[in-house]
């Protein structure tokens, strides 16, 4: 009876509207949704949709019912119409769940020792050092990337998986996988302090292309808590990453990707949501009015946080404070270099040992500090980056991602490693979001045509291709 009745009033609803409710409409009898075949959505489809899940009667276009493209015609997809015609959500375009067959097995992780502290703070520093420019706000998450990029290195084997290794840090991957997952699952989640990890893996849906292998997909289940997707690779796809990275990052990082060419068939996406309060937060007192200097050296109007922290750090070429949040797992670091120095300069000199060193010891004593209140957003294509720190034949078509999937043209390579941050530094605390996308092709770009517009003067002759002497040769200044 409460389905009838819901039923009926949603009728006269339509009936009353001007434009009925809850009705797409559409050119053509492909539309998902139209199982009736009549040109819209509306609630004939969504009863003869219910009828059908019941066991009672048939659908006229059954390739319009799988509202969710998991390839199951089911209950799901009729809570997916309801939603739609009820509220204006579209369905999700999320391809087959591949996490259907694929389940996270008994996983035994590492505990952090030293020689992941030094390869991870190795890795940060050499991603820092090919991204730092003095005059332009650099963020990274190197925590981020070498979540997306150990997944795909799952996949990878020889020289490949040897380039691979070095870049992100020098420990094997294995090993690797190993300490990231225990650093993955260990992480905070409350209100006062959290860190949100988030990993999955998009396909072509197009087996006459690229067939994933399963072995690679259960690896990365397992430590990354990875999900898996077939997906059309087209504008649905795009927006559905953008909507799945958005939703992970509790909204920080609401866009990355623009467009899925037409030669990449996979993505491994990660996202990384840090939100935490201070463990002493600043009182409305010591939120002043200052002047802060850019590295242009105009100066700019700042509120500034200004207290007394009891955390000193110190290097040869630099001075800073730790400021704790709360649960005094994370701390905010700061390092200012001495006068005259760049702070590209600056992280030229950092080591990981010597870093890593002051950060784990600073000096128990006073120090005043003023930190700035900021906000913005960062994004970076860290192709070249990663180039210049020896993976280079990764992003070539003679990688070798064999262990990653078969591809009918017989080659795999990252096309693109995509990477965007933001972060907001207020009295209150700290919010912080990243994500990263590795875009993996099976062919190589097209290259753009080469052109030679013969619109000013130029040379000619007439080539004996026997000898490639030229016969005739002259120059034409003038067609007058």
């Amino acid at each position: 009876m409460k389905l009838k009745r819901w039923l009926a009033g949603l009728m006269c609803i339509g009936m009353m509207a001007a434009a009925p409710l809850g009705v797409v409409s559409a050119a053509n009898s492909t539309l998902t949704g139209d199982v009736d075949d009549n040109g819209t959505v509306d609630l004939l489809d969504l009863i003869m949709l219910q009828k059908w899940v019941h066991g009672v009667g048939s659908l006229t276009a059954s390739e319009n019912a799988d509202l969710n493209a998991d390839r199951v015609v089911d209950v799901f997809d009729l809570g997916i119409m309801k939603q739609w015609l009820l509220n204006g959500i579209r369905p999700q375009y999320y391809a087959y769940d591949l996490n259907r067959n694929i389940k996270a097995g008994d996983t035994k992780g590492l505990d952090p020792d030293e020689e992941f502290e030094l390869s991870q703070t190795k890795f940060a520093i050499s991603l820092l050092q090919e991204t730092a420019e003095d005059g332009r706000n650099v963020l990274i998450s190197p925590y981020s990337v070498m979540q997306a990029l150990s997944m795909t290195a799952n996949g990878a084997k020889g020289n490949t998986l040897e380039e691979m290794e070095q870049a992100l840090g020098g420990t094997s991957i294995d090993r690797l996988n190993q300490y990231l997952y225990t650093q993955r699952t260990s992480q905070p989640d409350d209100e006062k302090c959290k860190l949100l990890t988030a990993n999955s893996i998009w396909i072509r849906d197009d087996a006459d292309r690229i067939k994933v292998n399963e072995d690679f997909l259960q690896k990365n289940a397992n430590y990354y808590g990875a999900a898996a997707y077939l997906a059309p690779f087209d504008d649905t796809t795009v927006r559905d990453i953008n909507t799945w990275i958005d939703n992970n990052t509790d909204h920080m990082i609401p866009k990355i990707l623009d467009e899925i060419k037409g030669e990449e068939v996979m993505a491994l996406v990660n996202a990384v949501t840090f939100d935490a309060k201070w463990d002493m937060p600043y009182d409305e007192y010591m939120v002043n009015d200052l002047t802060f200097t850019a590295a242009d050296g105009t100066e700019q109007e700042a509120e500034m946080l200004c207290d007394e922290e009891h955390f000193y750090l110190e290097d040869e070429h630099a001075t800073g404070f730790l400021k704790t949040y709360q649960g005094g797992r994370y701390a905010f670091a700061a390092l200012l270099p001495e006068e005259g120095m760049t702070t590209k300069e600056y992280i030229n000199t950092l080591t990981p040992e010597g870093l890593h060193k002051t950060l784990a010891e600073p000096s128990k004593e006073s120090v005043m500090t003023q930190l700035p209140k900021f906000e913005y957003d960062y994004s970076e294509m860290l192709n070249n980056a990663f180039q210049n720190m020896g993976m280079e034949q990764a992003f070539t078509v003679d990688a070798d991602f064999s262990d990653m999937a078969w591809t009918s043209s017989g080659i795999l390579f990252i096309s693109r490693i995509l990477h965007k941050t933001h972060i907001s530094v207020t009295e209150e605390g700290t919010r912080a979001g990243a994500a990263t996308v590795v875009m993996m092709a099976d062919k190589a770009m097209m290259m753009e045509p080469k052109k030679v517009y013969l619109d000013r003067p130029f040379v000619y002759c007439i080539v004996d291709r026997d000898t490639s002497l030229p016969v005739f040769i002259g120059t034409v200044e003038t067609l007058a």
